[in-house]
């Protein structure tokens, strides 16, 4: 080849783009691609993996079982959390279990916390076989063994598969409540409702069979789910329908039922499981315990429970332990002990027996027949008109002064009903104090609080804390809740425009849920 023509060639050939250099086809020069970073092992803090954006992939994909847990370092639940996160991810590691546990801050990894929509915390996920776009939520309990329960049900047998009596026998005497599923045909549907139901129910220990032997043993011929327990009836059957299979729904529903005892005393441990029932109708004896004239007289409340059960819970509130909240949300003194109170959670509707008669199990069941018989009205709470009520900025509003104020036909009147015990309440308590001394001049301007655990107004339910109203002036007692940002800004402007808030103001703000009873029993979750 002429010598000369060899770099000329040579041009050409890397002109057109060959060996991925030069300029290609569109005449453009190709960058070489981005090298990936390297994925970083991810950092741990008392056992839980600390994640980012470029750690969880690596984690995902080195731990088959993770729960995650989006918290915020300003967040007093996930600081609350914390202690007992460390102790399920202890607890797990000695028994060897194929689950880790993981958390990512939230405000930091802001791409994370809009990818799995976190819009609360703490937000626990929980991520299988490294599937990255479903993982399932969390919601479990939040103490150490709880959280350690829910995972080992997920990553384990959730029922004890028993195959002779002897088994059987050693799982119903282990615990207090057993479920035991027998079905003669384990792949069939219905046995699969049945173990995801037992994911759940972290307090009850499950079982399944499908011996004929066991059938024979415990009197059964076809399909039924047992609940064994060491008190009260002893036993409860729920044969599963031959047409229409298990429903997950009925079942849970009769587990709950029958595994409440037909009294259950209210304490802190067991207030959970009492409004956790689903039982909407709760009556409350109210007793002191170190009394013995009072402690005879639970014989014949419990005489009258079994008539009521899955219809009505039956409560034993002793008023010498540490239940002041109690007695208080049903308008009560220790003093008054022994009486009767029956309360509908939905509706919050709280009834009172027509005299203070004894305490038998006749009079108890006739109380609850009246009730739920429509023959009893409902009581409210009100507290007494403060001599002082209207001295000061804020006015404070009782059940007996309300209507005469908030329907002033002459004034706007902005109302906060609130909870002695609500954070949201204690964390705009200056912002409403502010908006109070600046309107304290305006004659039509009224910025009043109601007390509303202490104060119950029939026609107006409240059913979360704070819950803020405006009783515009005028007549037709116009009434308009109040749902922007909780801040003397958007108050004001609220107030200029006559209850009316800017467009672009936000319209959902946090809130605490109205609890059923004074123990709020829901999830604790700080919003964003």
């Amino acid at each position: 080849m002429d010598g000369q023509l060899l770099p000329v060639l040579l041009l050409l050939l890397g002109a057109s783009g060959l060996w991925g250099r030069g300029p290609g086809p569109e005449g453009a020069l190709e960058e070489p691609p981005e090298e990936e970073p390297p994925e970083e092992e991810p950092p741990e803090e008392d056992g839980i993996l600390v994640l980012s954006r470029q750690t969880l992939g690596l984690a995902l994909r080195e731990h088959p079982a993770l729960l995650v847990e989006f918290y915020a370092p300003w967040c007093g639940h996930c600081k609350a959390l914390a202690p007992e996160y460390s102790k399920a991810a202890a607890l797990l590691a000695t028994e060897s279990a194929k689950v880790r546990l993981a958390k990512v801050d939230g405000p930091a990894e802001p791409e994370l916390a809009e990818e799995f929509a976190v819009t609360e915390y703490p937000t626990l996920k929980f991520f299988r076989d490294g599937n990255h776009t479903h993982p399932e939520e969390y919601t479990g309990p939040w103490e150490a063994e709880g959280i350690a329960e829910w995972l080992r049900r997920r990553v384990g047998p959730s029922a004890t598969r028993l195959e002779d009596e002897e088994g059987a026998r050693a799982l119903i005497d282990a615990r207090d409540v057993v479920v035991i599923g027998f079905f003669q045909d384990l792949q069939d549907k219905d046995v699969a409702t049945f173990l995801a139901l037992a994911q759940d129910a972290l307090d009850v220990s499950f079982g399944l069979t499908n011996q004929p032997q066991l059938f024979q043993k415990f009197g059964l011929t076809k399909d039924t789910v047992v609940l064994f327990k060491k008190y009260d009836e002893g036993r409860a059957d729920f044969p599963v329908d031959e047409e229409l299979g298990l429903d997950q729904g009925d079942l849970s529903r009769f587990l709950l039922t029958h595994s409440m005892h037909l009294v259950t005393e209210f304490n802190s441990q067991t207030s959970r499981k009492i409004f956790a029932a689903r039982i909407l109708n709760h009556l409350l004896l109210f007793v002191n315990q170190t009394l013995a004239p009072h402690r005879e007289l639970l014989a014949g409340f419990r005489e009258a429970a079994p008539g009521f059960r899955g219809q009505v819970l039956f409560v034993v509130v002793d008023v010498g332990a540490n239940n002041d909240h109690v007695l208080q949300y049903f308008g009560l003194k220790a003093e008054e002990a022994p009486t009767l109170r029956f309360i509908n959670t939905e509706t919050t509707k709280k009834y009172m027996p027509a005299d203070r008669g004894p305490v038998t199990a006749t009079s108890v069941a006739a109380f609850c027949h009246a009730v739920l018989g429509g023959e009893v009205k409902p009581y409210h709470l009100s507290q007494e008109v403060p001599p002082d009520w209207d001295q000061r900025p804020v006015k404070t509003l009782v059940g007996k002064n309300f209507e005469q104020v908030a329907f002033d036909e002459t004034k706007n009147v902005f109302i906060k009903f609130y909870a002695p015990w609500c954070t949201h309440c204690k964390e705009m308590a200056p912002a409403w104090e502010a908006l109070a001394e600046k309107y304290r001049d305006h004659e039509d301007i009224v910025i009043a609080e109601l007390d509303a655990t202490a104060n119950e107004l029939e026609a107006l339910p409240v059913h979360g804390f704070p819950t803020l109203k405006y009783f515009p002036a005028g007549p037709g007692r116009k009434v308009i809740e109040y749902k922007g940002t909780r801040d003397l800004e958007t108050f004001s402007k609220f107030l200029d425009s006559g209850g009316e808030l800017p467009a672009e103001e936000p319209t959902e703000v946090p809130g605490a849920p109205f609890p059923e009873m004074p123990e709020n029993t829901t999830e604790p979750k700080d919003e964003l």
